[in-house]
C-alpha cells in the first residue's frame, strides 16, 4: 500500500496485517488538524514556523538558518536524511497571559508523535509578539527544533488497540499491549539512569545542545549578563553547571532572577529537566561508555533512528559481556503474566 510521505515520518511503521487501513485513517485524522494542540494553550498565538522565521529574518535575525546548515549533515550522518518539516512546527509568538514566559521549558510543549507536529514557544516574555533577545530566542528555537527532529525521525511501530493508535516500539524502547515498558523508572534522586526513555530523551537533547552550541560559536553569541537569559543560554548550549542546577532548585534564587512568576517556573523546570534527563544521561555515558562515551552516544542515536538494536547490543556486548543490553535495561516485570482487568 502506497502511503503519503506527509502522513508517516521516515521511520514510522504499521504493525500487523489486519486493520491497516483503519490505522492509517485514524493517523490521518490526528495529523490533519492542530486544534488538539493549540487548544491546550488558549492564551498563546501560534504561527507556522516558516511564517515566523520570515518575520524574524526581515528583522535581521537569521541564526536559525545557520543552525540548520549544521544540523542537516550531522543528522544525515546518523541516518536521518529527512528532518521535521518546518511547516509541521507551530511557534508560539505571543501570549495574553500576564507575565507569560516562553522557551524550551514552557509547559506542555514539544514533539507530539500522534499529530506529527511540534509545539514550541519563543524564548522570553511573550507580551509583545517580538522576542526580547532575538539571538537567544533563535538559539533556544534551534535547540528545540533539533531535539524534536530526532523524535520525529526515530523508529516507531504502530498498531490498533481497539480504536486507539498504540505505539509498541519507539526507538530502542518497547511497550507491551497492556502498556508495560521494557525498563523501569529510575529511582527518585538517582544521579544516573537505566531507563530507556530517559536515555533516548537525553540523547536527543545532548545532540540538540551540541548543535546549538556550535551555532552560538559560529554566530558569536556571547553569554548574557542578566540572570534569566544567562541560565537560558547555558541551558541551550549544554553549559549549565552543578552550581547553576543547585541555584535553580532554590525558590529565592529563581525569584530574584526572573521577571515574572511564569519565568521563575520556567527556571524551576529548567533545573528539573537538567537533573532528571541531561545530567543522568551524561552520567550513564560516563559509566557505560567511559572513554568511548561519544561513540556510545552516536550508537544510541543511530539505533533510535533505525529501530535496529543490533549495533547497540553488539557495542555493549563487546565491552560488558553477553546480554549486556538486557542486564542494563530490562525490568523483570516486563515479562510478567498479564493481570486480569
Amino acid at each position: 500500500m502506497g502511503v503519503s510521505p506527509r502522513l508517516l515520518t521516515p521511520n514510522e511503521h504499521l504493525a500487523g496485517t489486519t486493520g491497516v487501513g483503519q490505522l492509517l485513517e485514524r493517523l490521518a485524522q490526528l495529523r490533519a488538524t492542530t486544534d488538539a494542540l493549540t487548544e491546550q494553550h488558549p492564551t498563546v498565538t501560534f504561527r507556522p514556523l516558516p511564517q515566523a522565521l520570515r518575520r524574524w529574518e526581515a528583522a535581521g535575525a537569521d541564526m536559525f538558518r545557520y543552525g540548520l546548515a549544521i544540523l542537516r549533515p550531522r543528522y544525515a550522518a546518523l541516518g536521518l536524511s529527512r528532518t521535521l518539516p518546518l511547516d509541521r512546527v507551530l511557534l508560539g509568538v505571543q501570549s495574553s497571559m500576564d507575565g507569560a514566559f516562553g522557551g524550551f521549558h514552557h509547559p506542555n510543549q514539544g514533539y507530539r508523535h500522534l499529530q506529527m507536529r511540534a509545539v514550541i514557544t519563543t524564548l522570553g516574555p511573550m507580551a509583545t509578539g517580538q522576542p526580547e533577545r532575538p539571538d537567544l530566542a533563535a538559539l533556544d528555537l534551534l535547540r528545540a527544533y533539533a531535539h524534536d527532529c530526532l523524535h520525529y525521525g526515530s523508529y516507531r511501530s504502530y498498531r490498533l488497540r481497539g480504536d486507539e493508535v498504540f505505539r509498541s516500539q519507539y526507538g530502542v524502547n518497547f511497550r507491551r499491549h497492556d502498556g508495560r515498558t521494557y525498563s523501569a523508572p529510575d529511582l527518585a534522586g538517582s544521579p544516573t539512569t537505566r531507563n530507556l526513555g530517559v536515555v533516548m530523551e537525553g540523547a536527543c537533547d545532548r545532540e540538540a545542545r551540541t548543535i546549538a552550541r556550535a551555532a552560538a560559536q559560529q554566530c558569536g553569541v556571547a553569554e548574557p549578563a542578566d540572570a534569566v537569559h544567562r541560565y537560558a543560554f547555558r541551558d541551550s548550549t549544554g553549559r549549565l553547571t552543578e552550581e547553576d542546577v543547585g541555584d535553580l532548585a532554590r525558590a529565592e534564587v529563581r525569584a530574584a532572577a526572573a521577571p515574572s512568576a511564569a519565568a521563575a517556573e520556567f527556571l524551576r523546570s529548567m533545573g528539573g529537566f537538567e537533573r532528571a534527563i541531561d545530567a543522568r544521561y551524561e552520567r550513564f555515558l560516563a559509566e557505560v561508555g567511559r572513554a568511548e562515551a561519544e561513540d556510545l552516544h552516536a550508537t544510541v542515536l543511530t539505533s533510535m533512528i533505525t529501530g535496529v538494536l543490533t549495533p547497540l547490543c553488539e557495542w555493549l556486548r563487546r565491552r560488558r559481556g553477553p546480554k549486556a543490553f538486557e542486564a542494563l535495561f530490562l525490568t523483570p516485570a516486563y515479562f510478567d503474566p498479564v493481570r486480569p482487568a
